[in-house]
């Protein structure tokens, strides 16, 4: 199975044309009676090998994190060392070296960029905690997210490093999510115990999801036939932005609470209504996926509460499962009722509701 970045990669190699390349998409397109740029490819799978070959650097990798723990200093009785994370972030770029830069192979490229930036943050964080001592932290807003900070500085610098040799297309979303936790760090740092913290980090959390989004947004708009490997990098920018929206603006609505009335429960699937008609604007699904969870308790609520006890769970998975099938039997339709009354500005910045093969 040939992903959009080989097609990318043989065009500008001169193996194809980009004029072939374009009638190969709009063939396959054709074939599965559905526009390509709507599949919302990326790569992830290149053969069994890449799951062959991601289950061996796993192993290889947690035993690597386990040998480097054994390295003094640890943080308190026997917890974790600065080398494990260390230790997992040098194996890993080896091992990028071949599987990513020589063999290109997209699962064990994905697993080696995580254990990268996540070896260093873990180094970076575990070190900072010897330097300041573990009782200082203890009970310390500030010092706590001072450290947080410094990590998410440190693990952005290393993902902008992993991208600029390899540019696997997770990295940037890495990177963000490190950018994010230095703000949340940062946030900590300078409220330290103020009243109401936690609904403070909720709403910064929402608008770093939506800072995120609109990055994700300025990827897709420079690749609006999905085409080419910036696609790529957005679909895993949109899936970092998911969470970082609908879990703010679900538990500010307060559906975390442990129950759901029925105005909350309402008020819920109104709000995935709105996400579901702009994940079929953006064309991106991560939306609708990341709100599932509070939907589907949102609904159970509503049919505990009209007396459906027995059957509520049953009822709530029809109900979300059939609307969900349907929405995707009929995904390129629907779509194209919510993106062609929208201003022609706006549309163009979306990716294309119809394509045909151009160059």
């Amino acid at each position: 199975m040939y992903s959009e970045s080989d097609l990318e990669s043989a065009v500008a190699a001169g193996v194809i044309s980009a004029q072939q390349a374009a009638a190969l998409r709009t063939h396959v397109a054709g074939s599965r009676s559905t526009p390509a740029v709507d599949e919302e490819h990326f790569r992830l799978l290149t053969g069994f090998n890449d799951i062959f070959v991601g289950i061996a650097a796993v192993i290889l990798l947690v035993a690597v994190a386990w040998i480097g723990n054994a390295i003094p200093p640890n943080l308190g009785f026997d917890g974790p060392s600065p080398w494990s994370g260390a230790a997992v972030a040098l194996t890993a770029w080896g091992l990028a070296e071949f599987f990513t830069r020589r063999r290109r192979m997209a699962l064990p490229s994905i697993i080696l960029l995580l254990a990268f930036v996540g070896g260093v943050i873990a180094a970076a964080g575990f070190s900072l905690t010897l330097m300041i001592g573990e009782a200082a932290l203890r009970d310390n807003n500030v010092l706590t997210g001072s450290v947080v900070a410094a990590s998410g500085a440190i693990g952005a610098a290393a993902a902008w490093l992993h991208w600029r040799r390899f540019m696997v297309p997770i990295t940037v979303a890495a990177g963000a999510a490190a950018l994010v936790g230095l703000g949340f760090g940062m946030l900590q740092m300078l409220l330290g115990r103020t009243q109401g913290l936690s609904d403070i980090m909720l709403g910064f959390g929402l608008m770093l999801g939506v800072g995120v989004f609109l990055f994700a947004m300025w990827w897709d708009a420079s690749d609006p036939r999905r085409e080419t490997r910036r696609s790529d990098v957005a679909f895993w920018l949109h899936l970092l932005a998911a969470p970082l929206i609908v879990h703010p603006v679900f538990s500010l609505l307060g559906l975390t609470e442990g129950s759901a009335t029925v105005l909350e429960a309402t008020v819920v699937l109104l709000v995935y209504v709105l996400l579901g008609l702009t994940a079929l604007a953006i064309d991106r699904r991560a939306l609708l996926v990341s709100a599932l969870a509070y939907v589907l308790y949102a609904l159970n609520s509503l049919f505990r509460t009209y007396g459906s006890v027995e059957l509520s769970v049953a009822l709530t998975a029809l109900v979300i499962g059939s609307a969900l099938l349907l929405l995707s039997a009929f995904w390129h339709s629907a779509r194209r009722g919510v993106v062609q009354p929208l201003p022609e500005g706006l549309r163009s910045k979306l990716p294309v509701v119809e394509r045909v093969a151009t160059a």
